[in-house]
C-alpha cells in the first residue's frame, strides 16, 4: 500500500496531527464535539479524571474518564470548514498508522457526539429545550467534494426537500445524511428529534437581515413548513451536516445534540444561554455515562 505524502497527512515535530495538535494515544474512541473552545472545560469538569489537555489554535482537546469509560471533548470552532478539518484529523488519529503513513487494515468506528447551540424552526420547540438531530441536512458545500454514499431514503428525502424549497439548481445544492439511530436513541428523554440543518454562515445563510438583501427570501418559512413522511426540520446551526456526512462516509457513529438558544418562528432568544448550555452538557453526559 502506498504511503500518504507529508503534504497530505501533516504531522508536527511532536508527531501530533497538524491542526488538532493531538497524537493517536491522546484521543478516545468516544468524542464530544463542541464549537466554543471555552466549552471544553465546561464539559471536562464532569469527568472523574483528566488524562490529557492539549491545544492548537481554536482546537482544544481534553481526554479523560467518566468511571471506566475513556472519553474526549474537542472544540471544533465555528462552521462546516472547521468540521472538515476536525473529523478528517480525528479519523486519521484512529485509522492511519503514523509510522508507515498507511491506512490500517482494521478500521475503528468512533462515537462522535456534538453538543451545540441552535435555532429552532418550529414554534412549538421552546427556547432552552434540547434537540437531537435525526439527519444532518447541508446548505454548505463540504460533502460535494467527496463521493457521496446516500441511501435510497436519503435521496428521496432530499428530492422532496428540493421540490418544496425550490433549491433544485443554482448556488445552494442541499444534501442530507441520517445520523446514528443507536446513539440518538440514548437521548430520548427531554429531546425533540428532527432534522438539523447545517448552514455555512450565521446571517444570510440563516435568513437574518441586517443591511444586505437576501438571495432566498422566504426560505425560513419553507423550512418550517417542510414535512416528508415522519420527518420535519426542527432546527439549524452551522456544523451538523458536515459531521453527519463525513461520519457516514468514514463509518463512524454520530449524533448532534443542541440546546435551543433562539426560536426563529417565535422570535425569542434565551434569557441565559450559558445556563442552557450547561443544562445540555449535564443532562447529555449523564445519559451517555449510563448507556455507553
Amino acid at each position: 500500500m502506498n504511503s500518504i505524502a507529508e503534504s497530505e497527512l501533516i504531522l508536527d515535530k511532536r508527531g501530533a496531527i497538524y491542526h488538532l495538535g493531538v497524537k493517536p494515544e491522546e484521543i478516545a474512541t468516544t468524542i464530544l464535539l463542541v464549537g466554543d473552545p471555552e466549552r471544553v472545560q465546561k464539559v471536562s469538569r464532569h469527568f472523574d479524571r483528566i488524562e490529557f489537555k492539549l491545544q492548537h489554535r481554536e482546537f482544544i482537546t481534553h481526554t479523560g474518564y467518566i468511571g471506566q469509560k475513556r472519553i474526549s471533548v474537542l472544540s471544533t470552532g465555528i462552521g462546516p470548514d472547521n468540521i472538515d478539518i476536525a473529523i478528517n484529523e480525528i479519523d486519521a488519529l484512529t485509522n492511519i498508522d503514523f509510522e508507515s503513513r498507511t491506512i490500517k487494515p482494521q478500521l475503528q468506528s468512533l462515537n462522535l457526539i456534538r453538543l451545540g447551540t441552535s435555532g429552532a424552526l418550529q414554534g412549538n420547540i421552546p427556547v432552552d429545550s434540547f434537540v437531537a438531530g435525526t439527519h444532518g441536512l447541508g446548505f454548505d458545500n463540504v460533502m460535494h467534494f467527496y463521493k457521496k454514499q446516500n441511501t435510497t431514503d436519503e435521496l428521496e428525502l432530499i428530492q422532496a426537500f428540493q421540490q418544496h424549497t425550490g433549491l433544485i439548481s443554482g448556488n445552494v445544492l442541499p444534501y442530507v445524511f441520517r445520523g446514528s439511530d443507536t446513539l440518538r436513541n440514548i437521548f430520548k428523554e427531554n429531546y425533540t428529534h428532527g432534522i438539523t440543518i447545517g448552514c455555512p454562515g450565521f446571517f444570510g445563510p440563516q435568513g437574518r437581515i441586517l443591511r444586505l438583501e437576501l438571495a432566498y427570501p422566504g426560505l425560513i418559512d419553507k423550512l418550517t413548513s417542510f414535512k416528508y413522511q415522519q420527518d420535519f426540520i426542527s432546527n439549524f446551526e452551522m456544523e451538523s451536516s458536515a459531521i453527519y456526512g463525513l461520519c457516514r462516509s468514514m463509518g463512524h457513529q454520530c449524533v448532534s445534540l443542541n440546546v435551543i438558544v433562539a426560536n426563529r418562528v417565535a422570535q425569542k432568544f434565551s434569557s441565559d444561554s450559558n445556563k442552557a448550555v450547561e443544562a445540555l452538557i449535564k443532562h447529555s453526559i449523564e445519559l451517555l455515562a449510563d448507556n455507553l
